[in-house]
């Protein structure tokens, strides 16, 4: 059994799509990032098991207490290079964070990128996202003067890339 003490990071199953769809929106939502233009509006959100079919593309959850408590994912950029992946839709709840498990989600998701032959990680934040983008840059992505591939986020005003 995963507890607070003992996390578990596991692939996303199709009974975990309502609260990871919940936990996008809140997390979202707490920075003002709703409606077009940022990711919590994106159509895979009613459904991020679907969407991450494995093969070129994975999410994971954090679960505490038998509880999801955070996701994240990679999967192709779109209209880029075949070798670039995005990190997608990485967030935890309020309860999970300054724990050190965004970290090793963001660890996860790398690994799993790598697997899939990806050569590079790109990923979109926002300004207020203080603490994400510290964690990004802790773990190597470097700053992009503008955003890569076409996302459909206009929305979001920061952009990141990993050499993997």
């Amino acid at each position: 059994m995963n507890t607070a003490e003992n996390p578990l990071i596991r692939p996303i199953r199709p009974e975990d799509d309502e609260a990871v769809a919940a936990i996008i929106r809140e997390a979202m939502a707490s920075f003002g990032a709703t409606g077009p233009g940022y990711s919590s509006s994106d159509a895979e959100v009613g459904a991020m098991s679907a969407a991450y079919d494995g093969v070129r593309a994975v999410c994971f959850v954090i679960e505490l207490d038998g509880s999801v408590a955070g996701c994240g994912g990679i999967g192709p950029l779109a209209g880029a290079d075949a070798d670039i992946c995005e990190l997608r839709k990485m967030f935890l709840l309020p309860l999970a964070r300054g724990r050190g498990l965004g970290r090793a989600l963001l660890q996860r998701c790398l690994e799993a990128a790598r697997g899939r032959g990806y050569r590079r990680c790109y990923l979109e934040s926002l300004a207020a996202m203080d603490a994400a983008q510290a964690l990004y840059r802790q773990a190597g992505f470097r700053r992009l003067d503008g955003p890569l591939g076409a996302t459909g986020h206009s929305g979001c005003n920061r952009h990141y890339l990993l050499e993997l």
